[in-house]
């Protein structure tokens, strides 16, 4: 077994994280927050018809690259707030406002991040949001070199900077701050999706969202666990070969582990050989274990299995289902064609994903790329191409089965945009319908009532835009 407490995380601020409004000292709790003024008219966007293109608020960040690793802007859900990362004269600051009208409820003291690497590296740090124990936590987090001088050639890590959500007052200090001790430049990976922070670090042949080698992070208590080998962690893999596991989620209960070639379990509770859906069979193609594990999100795994192949030899359409994260329990599947390893050339193998896993703001609906589930119906819905029709990939789904997404269009030219789509999951694939040239979708739905946008002003900055549902 090849886990380990990290003693040599740094826990550089030792406060209390009892509360969820806990605020470290040096904010200034009776100084207000600036509220927020629209100096300019709100952007022209085309948006969905569901939302009006004229109430809203809108804000840039500058220096955001458009292929920039991190993205430096986050909603906060529980809280109904929007948080993002921007530069200052000497370090970065961490703004929150509302999502429904833009003000701004605090803003964090200068971040003093890492020394990056490379001295003319333009990394941006990242943001993301964790629910630990019914608390939400801001977690900003950038890599680089600590304690380097002329006399020392200091020790790299990955910084994480953990803020209450619910926080107040301007120049506010982290609650706690956590220093990664890592080897050399890895490629960081940072997820929140099973109520710990998960941070991979991969490098340039294992660089997708699940490397090989990660941390745990609990933010309330400052405390990691490194996984450089976490298959050793799954019992049925001590009698079988099982090739290179990675951890897809970090949950209370311990990690989620997937096996490139087959085969995931929560460790400790189950293991996926115990919840196939029918229609499934135990091995995969050269693999004691079938079983993909694709993603987390909110309490439930998504997976993809391989099926017998039709009886004139050719492939059948995997099968794909949802199930408990903590049980394993099935609660949802079909057959899709959308391919578990896209021919193993990029999209879902190793340590890639080819899209992210989303959901719907009541948990109700859950989708990555063209695979979508009603959980509430316990039934699929395949946007895979049909026809003449091109597959949907799903970025965001409204609480009353409105999905948003986008599909490709058949140039290859540089900077052709995919179009923008909707349909309504409660009727299906049928119901979908372009939504002109232009048009925009959002990434985040039910923002305080608001849809979260994001594109570029022309100036080039990463604009931030919420605009109200109607």
């Amino acid at each position: 077994m090849r886990v380990r407490a990290v003693a040599g995380a740094l826990v550089l601020a030792a406060v209390s994280l009892a509360g969820c409004s806990d605020q470290a000292d040096g904010g200034d709790k009776d100084s207000p927050p600036n509220p927020f003024q629209q100096a300019k008219p709100l952007a022209k966007l085309s948006v969905p018809a569901a939302y009006d293109a004229g109430e809203g608020w809108d804000t840039a960040l500058g220096g955001v690259p458009k292929r920039a690793a991190n993205v430096p802007v986050v909603a906060v859900p529980g809280a109904g707030e929007v948080a993002s990362i921007q530069g200052a004269a000497n370090g970065y600051t961490t703004i929150v406002r509302a999502a429904d009208t833009g003000r701004i409820k605090w803003s964090s003291a200068p971040w003093d991040i890492p020394t990056p690497n490379d001295a003319e590296s333009s990394q941006t740090p990242g943001v993301t949001v964790v629910d630990q124990e019914g608390c939400e936590y801001i977690v900003t987090y950038a890599q680089g070199v600590r304690g380097k001088d002329a006399l020392h050639d200091g020790t790299a890590v990955v910084s994480l900077a953990v803020y209450a959500a619910e926080g107040q007052g301007t120049s506010v200090k982290p609650l706690r701050q956590i220093d990664l001790p890592v080897e050399g430049e890895p490629v960081v990976r940072v997820s929140a999706y099973g109520g710990r922070v998960l941070v991979g670090l991969g490098n340039m042949v294992d660089s997708g969202l699940y490397p090989a080698r990660s941390f745990a992070v609990n933010v309330v208590t400052g405390q990691s666990t490194a996984y450089d080998h976490p298959d050793d962690l799954l019992s049925p893999c001590g009698q079988a070969d099982c090739a290179r596991g990675r951890v897809i989620a970090a949950t209370p209960e311990g990690p989620l582990v997937g096996v490139d070639n087959g085969g995931f379990g929560l460790v400790g509770h189950w293991f996926s050989d115990s919840v196939r859906p029918s229609g499934t069979e135990r091995t995969g193609d050269l693999a004691p274990f079938n079983g993909l594990a694709y993603g987390v999100i909110d309490g439930h795994v998504l997976a993809g299995w391989q099926t017998r192949d039709k009886e004139d030899s050719t492939a059948a359409n995997p099968m794909w289902s949802v199930h408990d994260l903590g049980t394993g329990r099935l609660q949802a599947s079909m057959t899709c064609g959308y391919d578990l390893n896209n021919n193993i050339n990029a999209g879902n193998y190793g340590s890639n994903r080819e899209y992210g896993v989303v959901a719907s703001p009541d948990g109700r609906y859950l989708a990555a790329g063209p695979v979508v589930f009603d959980l509430q119906r316990k039934k699929g819905i395949c946007l895979a191409k049909s026809g003449d029709r091109k597959a949907i990939m799903i970025i965001s789904i409204r609480d009353d089965g409105t999905a948003y997404g986008a599909v490709q269009q058949d140039s290859t030219a540089e900077g052709t945009e995919p179009a923008a789509v909707q349909v309504d999951l409660n009727e299906g694939p049928d119901t979908a319908k372009g939504l002109g040239r232009g048009t925009i979708v959002p990434l985040v739905t039910n923002m305080k009532g608001a849809g979260l946008f994001l594109s570029r002003d022309d100036n080039g900055a990463l604009r931030v835009s919420l605009r109200r549902e109607r």
